[in-house]
């Protein structure tokens, strides 16, 4: 059932039995989706339904491992919180935020994923200072969201939220607030959770970038939402949080496939795969958020092969 927020306006790791982070990559050849992972599913909000990081992983996935067949669904949904919170007036007063126990059933009935990343906690705080029966709710939601996906089979990476930038955000309080969410997501690894931090990582590129310049922002229109470099922070965060070794210091998702021909091509159309198949999971799977329809999955996924006929040329040959 939604929880609604009545607010007073004036008062180590293991992945399939490896460590994670620990030298997988190293031990499998860099490959950080060994078999049996043939799915790989990322929930989260609209920072995840944007997808630009999750493209990013793709590239990297697939111009290092063109030999494996993984597939890559995106089905972030905008405004989503795995609490189960909203706030009244959200949205203008037009909907509730969706919340991820109303769909989740059918997404892993319908996606059938080996491994599912989840990126949530900027919405669960519903944009207040630190509340203990907001922070129960979101505990709580992660709990369900975790058991839930081991019970269907699938193995589940959390992934600690982005940061929250109050200068352009004016949410004061809030950065703090994730923070808190971020160290209780990683102190689950004593529970045996796989975590992967990227709320660390991107809040020191954040303070590093600020201090050679005071106006720099990874979401200038609202702290919230990141541009192309906040999503390559995220990218690189969750990447080398996996164990990658080769993306530490590149400035960009560009810059990491500089040394792939026809590297840059291949990510642009994985984002133009991604664009087209993400509305139509989220057409499928159904939710209940206004948002535009998206085709018909299988004419989507028909497009899509289309597109990876493209990219299957670009890719390295190995001997």
């Amino acid at each position: 059932m939604k929880k609604i927020l009545l607010i007073n306006i004036g008062a180590s790791l293991l992945f399939f039995g490896m460590p994670i982070g620990v030298g997988l990559a190293g031990a499998l050849g860099a490959e950080i989706f060994p078999p049996p992972v043939n799915r790989v599913l990322f929930l989260g909000d609209s920072i995840t339904y944007a997808g630009d990081y999750v493209c990013d992983i793709a590239a990297w996935q697939l111009t290092r491992h063109p030999e494996r067949k993984l597939e890559i669904i995106n089905a972030g949904l905008p405004s989503e919180t795995v609490s189960g919170l909203s706030e009244p007036g959200h949205a203008g007063g037009k909907f509730l935020r969706p919340d991820l126990h109303e769909r989740l059933a059918r997404v892993l009935a319908q996606t059938k994923p080996d491994l599912v990343f989840a990126c949530y906690g900027m919405n669960d705080g519903i944009y207040l200072p630190f509340d203990e029966a907001l922070f129960r709710a979101f505990r709580d939601g992660m709990l369900w969201l975790h058991a839930t996906v081991e019970k269907s089979g699938a193995k589940i990476i959390h992934v600690t939220p982005p940061v929250f930038d109050e200068l352009k955000g004016k949410h004061f309080g809030y950065a703090a607030v994730l923070d808190r969410y971020s160290e209780w997501l990683l102190s689950q690894r004593t529970n045996g959770w796989q975590v992967v931090d990227l709320h660390e990582p991107m809040k020191k590129v954040l303070a590093d970038e600020r201090a050679k310049d005071p106006a720099f922002a990874f979401a200038a229109r609202d702290g919230i939402h990141p541009d192309k470099f906040g999503h390559w922070i995220m990218a690189r965060a969750v990447l080398t949080g996996l164990g990658v070794d080769d993306v530490a210091s590149a400035p960009s998702a560009e810059a990491m496939l500089a040394s792939v021909p026809h590297g840059v091509e291949v990510l642009k159309l994985i984002q133009k795969e991604q664009a087209l198949l993400k509305d139509a999971w989220l057409t499928s799977t159904g939710h209940k958020r206004p948002l535009k329809q998206g085709l018909p999955l299988a004419e989507a996924q028909k497009q899509a092969a289309d597109i990876e006929a493209q990219i299957k040329p670009l890719l390295p040959t190995h001997p």
